[in-house]
């Protein structure tokens, strides 16, 4: 018998089965809480693997709506959204589970492990955080909050989407795809009714990246950075609504604002804290940014705007680096690159991965059995190539977690990682660009993170219960390697002839690996203070505009115009788990850029630090805080200056 879930979502019968499930949680409650005395065994356990048991029922719902969106995936799912928040929300406000946890806690404290310290710990906190302890008309409000809140991300995203792929640009004369890579041209090429070749981008990443960078025509690109910056407009309403309930919910649990309620579960514990973090990032990288824009704009005829620089930015790149990035696409075929990248994972950590014959969601997606030192440890599915039908960006999406059931017997985690990669047809394969190889390896990082532990406990196993700002940690350590020699040198093979990669243009790669790395950190940092500053004080209407133009005076060296209205489509914050938290890529990467070297110091293959990561950080998960992980694993404390080293930025 499989030790993994089979994919399956019945959209008919989906809520009925959901409401099913919790009234059966609600009596399993009932049952538990009426037990005199409670133990961890007899109550904690039983509540963990029940709501472990929903969410893998949950799930494969919420996959399909981002991977195979449709109607009637967005009518089920929509309809879902309320029941599950309105159950999730009740549970985390049920006075009595909380004071069964704090009795557990006071009368087992002894004869617990750290993992159930943990889950203890975790989960008192999050029900201090629901509102657990508050009366019942202050409960009642945190959960009309939390439903409004939950429908209206959820309507941020569909708006986002649904303007995504509203948009088309079709061109008609071929100057205007002139000189760009010949890819690029037969992915938008397409024969009308009438017989006539003509071009269609549009705002889907890959067919929007590649106009801004290599499209000729100053005009095409502005149109469609224009509709780019602009789409779903009447998210600036639903942005209002959300930081309203996000500073009312904030108040009622008794923090001043939203960004001190956000840090209560993260390892920066204070707003000073993250703002003086950014504030010397941002301080460091301005000289160097300025330098950088200079450089661009020599070779620029006219005063660069803000959809000039991609374009004159790959032209600086090929002009400084000799380096063509459509010259590196033949090598890095999709599947050769998966398959090196099981390769590497094999090197470092002693991984195997070898392919499961299962039916999914669609006919490219495809799942694998992870090994570790030849043991049976997960299952990974991959889902990698843009289609409509599909949410843009990239993620990984955890589903089972390690564990171990009321028996003792251990269950297996799995997990999904979904990209947008240019689709392969039957006569072309799907040739990436290096940044695709990189987002390949970043999520791969996060998805180890889950697949790895060897965590008892569901709720504080692999990603689950890891403090926010260390979740990018992982991912943010592996997407490094995307540079290492190598590494590249494990699949970086033309897709015709075979051919390795050469030395000399793996050193163009390397070489060029800061390029521009100022001006970029500068972007990460105006997102990171956007975010922050939004949740320190409420902000409505032309107030949120007015902190974002406040904020770019000192981050945006090229003014962007008025109608960029970046907000409106910052998934991130108003539709994902960053709100107040963006910041934590940047407080991640200085984990992971003191990792790094010190790997990359012990040549990476054979790396004690590598295997002491893999059995301390992978292994371990949220069931310690990453504080604690990362003094165990470096014996001290992380040093940031190696966060400046890792993007080339002179200190």
């Amino acid at each position: 018998m499989s030790k993994f879930l089979p994919f399956k979502c019945n959209l008919d019968t989906f809520i009925n089965d959901l409401q099913t499930k919790i009234t059966n949680n609600e009596k399993q409650v009932e049952q538990l809480l009426a037990q005199e005395q409670k133990t961890f065994k007899n109550f904690v356990k039983p509540l963990e693997l029940m709501e472990e048991e929903l969410e893998e029922f949950f799930t494969p719902l919420s996959h399909l709506n981002a991977v195979n969106n449709s109607e009637k995936t967005q009518e089920v799912y929509t309809a879902a959204l309320p029941i599950i928040t309105e159950y999730s929300t009740k549970m985390s406000q049920n006075l009595a589970i909380y004071k069964a946890f704090k009795e557990i806690e006071a009368k087992e404290a002894d004869k617990l492990t750290q993992e159930q310290k943990r889950v203890l710990f975790l989960n008192i906190q999050n029900f201090e955080l629901s509102g657990a302890h508050l009366d019942d008309a202050t409960k009642a409000k945190l959960q009309e909050i939390n439903i409004k809140k939950s429908e209206l991300s959820n309507q941020f995203s569909q708006n986002l989407l649904d303007a995504t792929n509203a948009y088309e640009y079709i061109i008609q004369d071929e100057k205007d795809v002139e000189d760009m890579p010949q890819s690029e041209i037969e992915s938008a090429k397409f024969t009308d009714e009438d017989g006539k070749i003509k071009y269609k981008f549009t705002l889907q990443m890959p067919s929007y990246i590649a106009y801004m960078t290599y499209g000729p025509n100053r005009a095409i690109r502005e149109e469609l950075y224009r509709a780019y910056v602009s789409r779903a407009p009447q998210n600036a309403k639903i942005i209002d609504e959300i930081l309203a309930l996000r500073q009312e919910m904030s108040k009622l649990l008794g923090f001043n604002n939203y960004a001190e309620y956000s840090l209560a579960t993260k390892m920066a514990k204070s707003p000073q804290k993250v703002l003086s973090f950014l504030e010397t990032l941002l301080d460091n990288s301005i000289p160097q940014a300025k330098n950088e824009l200079t450089t661009l704009q020599e070779i620029a005829p006219f005063a660069l705007k803000s959809h000039d620089v991609a374009y004159y930015s790959e032209k600086l790149k090929k002009a400084q680096y000799d380096i063509d990035e459509e010259e590196f696409r033949p090598y890095f075929e999709q599947k050769s690159v998966v398959q090196g990248m099981f390769a590497f994972l094999k090197k470092l950590f002693n991984l195997t991965f070898k392919k499961v014959d299962e039916k999914l969601w669609h006919e490219k997606a495809s799942a694998y059995d992870v090994y570790e030192n030849d043991k049976l440890k997960a299952r990974v599915y991959f889902d990698l190539e843009a289609r409509e039908s599909k949410r843009g960006g990239a993620w990984m999406h955890n589903w089972q977690s390690h564990a171990k059931d009321l028996d003792g017997e251990e269950k297996l985690a799995s997990a999904f990682v979904v990209c947008n990669f240019p689709p392969s047809t039957d006569t072309t394969p799907s040739l990436l660009r290096h940044d695709d190889v990189v987002t390949l390896f970043h999520e791969m990082g996060h998805t180890i993170h889950h697949l790895l532990s060897e965590v008892e406990e569901n709720e504080v196993s692999g990603v689950n219960g890891v403090e926010w700002d260390a979740v990018e940690y992982p991912s943010q350590l592996l997407e490094n390697f995307a540079y290492e020699p190598a590494v590249l040198k494990l699949f970086a093979k033309h897709h015709q002839t075979k051919e390795i990669l050469p030395d000399n243009m793996i050193e163009k790669l390397v070489r060029s690996k800061n390029f521009l790395s100022a001006m970029g950190m500068l972007r990460q940092l105006e997102f990171s203070l956007f975010d922050f500053k939004l949740h320190l004080k409420p902000y409505k209407g032309e107030e949120v505009q007015e902190l974002l133009d406040t904020i770019r005076e000192k981050t945006a060296l090229i003014k962007p115009p008025k109608y960029n209205k970046f907000q409106n489509g910052f998934a991130h914050i108003f539709a994902g788990g960053y709100a107040a938290g963006y910041y934590s890529y940047k407080w991640a990467e200085v984990l992971s850029a003191d990792t790094f070297y010190k790997i990359v110091d012990e040549k990476i293959f054979n790396s004690p630090t590598a295997e002491k990561y893999r059995d301390i950080v992978l292994h371990r998960g949220g069931s310690q805080s990453m504080q604690e992980l990362f003094i165990e694993l470096m014996g001290r404390e992380a040093d940031p200056k190696q966060l400046l080293r890792l993007n080339g930025i002179q200190s």
